[in-house]
């Protein structure tokens, strides 16, 4: 297994204190000793998932991230038990650092039953070999990128592999349409646990959301004058997803207003089943575009 995937998957199946409070270590993984949003929304729902029966699976996840977290600090998660019904159970997961609370997270749970099925069609998109992967562009365009970015893809290594439709638009200011095509996959073979695969899953889906709302702005998202932080995210599950085999992200922004983005991404596998919806509005605030007024 990849060392980085490895230490990742580690993360997310945190420590046990007491029956609902479990502890999370971070990786600094973008050099900036701010916690990476992708990693509390895993390590919440691993911990909220680790309160239910098995028989009983996550469809449905929505949080709010109140602080930003410092990887220095250990996170606590302290899950409330809300309501466990006769299909559906209820978790609301709360984030400390230092009895600061940096994140919630409210989770629901339904045991599978027989129902209505129905899907929106997959996208036409060409396969993953057809595109680069990540560390391909960052040697690109290594000399535009934050140094700690650059580390991560070129020397620490990357958990997830990720190959986007239209990367140059990520780099090279432009009027370009809100939205994009990426191909994703743990880069080594995950364990046979459905919820690791999840958790990966929330984990995953925290990346290219925001950077998908200045697309059509001429602005790129490693200019040194933004400000960008994600705000709430939410995530719905539709059916079992496989981190270890090519997964597609459809992203698109329909909005953009007082230094904040609005984006919503489709999952799909090779097969075109539809795995999963997100939904993320975060700040993306130019200060020297935009300077405050007050």
């Amino acid at each position: 297994m990849n060392a980085t995937l490895n230490r990742l998957i580690k993360q997310l199946s945190l420590e046990p204190v007491t029956t609902d409070i479990f502890l999370g270590e971070s990786t600094d993984m973008l050099h900036t000793g701010r916690i990476f949003g992708g990693q509390v929304l895993g390590q919440a729902l691993m911990a909220a998932s680790l309160t239910v029966v098995p028989e009983r699976h996550v469809h449905s996840m929505h949080c709010y991230f109140i602080r930003p977290g410092d990887v220095n600090l250990p996170v606590r998660y302290e899950v409330e038990r809300v309501r466990d019904g006769g299909s559906f159970s209820m978790r609301r997961v709360t984030a400390y650092q230092e009895d600061k609370h940096i994140f919630t997270l409210s989770a629901s749970f339904q045991v599978e039953e027989a129902g209505f099925d129905h899907q929106d069609a997959m996208p036409q998109v060409p396969g993953p070999e057809h595109f680069l992967s990540e560390a391909d562009l960052v040697r690109q365009y290594a000399h535009i990128l934050p140094k700690g970015l650059s580390q991560r893809f070129l020397v620490d290594g990357n958990p997830i592999e990720i190959r986007t439709s239209n990367p140059q638009q990520y780099f090279v200011p432009g009027h370009y349409e809100p939205s994009c095509f990426m191909w994703f996959r743990a880069n080594g073979q995950m364990p046979d646990n459905p919820l690791a695969h999840k958790a990966m899953l929330a984990y995953m889906s925290d990346f290219y959301l925001l950077f998908t709302t200045l697309l059509p702005h001429e602005q790129v998202p490693f200019d040194k004058n933004m400000q960008m932080a994600s705000l709430d995210h939410t995530l719905w599950f539709h059916r079992p997803i496989n981190m270890s085999e090519w997964n597609l992200f459809c992203v698109e922004s329909p909005n953009a207003i007082s230094a904040r983005g609005l984006s919503f991404a489709r999952v799909y596998n090779q097969r075109g089943e539809l795995l999963a919806t997100a939904a993320q509005e975060g700040l993306i605030r130019n200060v020297a575009r935009f300077p405050s007024t007050s």
